[in-house]
């Protein structure tokens, strides 16, 4: 039985560009720095982890870690989530990305973003994404964002 060059290709394709998700995080020197990492993903979807250190506390005195670790998780879990839904490299940069707090992260609990990628125009994608700490019945955060996708610059996954 023949297979279609067509499928072919674009599976091949998905398998190249779900294997640059995890390199796509390496080359964020920022992200790098505050210790995120993939954990998995899936077309449009992706889970990342930003270990706990006391380096990235906000409050010496309580040990939570500072919001700006948090926002920054959920930033790269929404761009990662959308370079994965995508169907070649395109540049991109966050537009407007909302986030509601809703409670300190357990001092000393890792986080863990889950973000997924709902709706892609030909130059916006819309994300929703959540953070965690090892309690998963509350996140302690939530975003929304709109993101610009670019076609005319070339990315090289």
């Amino acid at each position: 039985m023949s297979k279609d060059p067509k499928i072919e290709e674009m599976m091949e394709f998905a398998t190249h560009m779900m294997k640059s998700a995890t390199e796509r995080i390496g080359k964020t020197p920022f992200a790098r720095q505050l210790g995120i990492r993939l954990l998995d993903h899936e077309k449009g979807r992706v889970r990342l982890i930003a270990p706990y250190d006391k380096k990235l506390v906000g409050s010496l005195e309580d040990g939570f870690v500072h919001g700006g670790v948090v926002t920054t998780l959920l930033d790269n879990a929404s761009g990662l989530s959308i370079a994965t839904a995508l169907d070649e490299p395109k540049s991109m940069a966050t537009l407007d990305l909302r986030i509601d707090y809703m409670r300190a992260a357990t001092p000393g609990d890792a986080l863990t973003a889950r973000a997924a990628c709902y709706h892609v125009t030909r130059s916006v994608a819309f994300v929703r994404a959540t953070a965690h700490d090892a309690r998963t019945d509350v996140p302690v955060a939530s975003a929304t964002g709109a993101f610009t996708v670019d076609g005319s610059k070339k990315v090289t996954p």
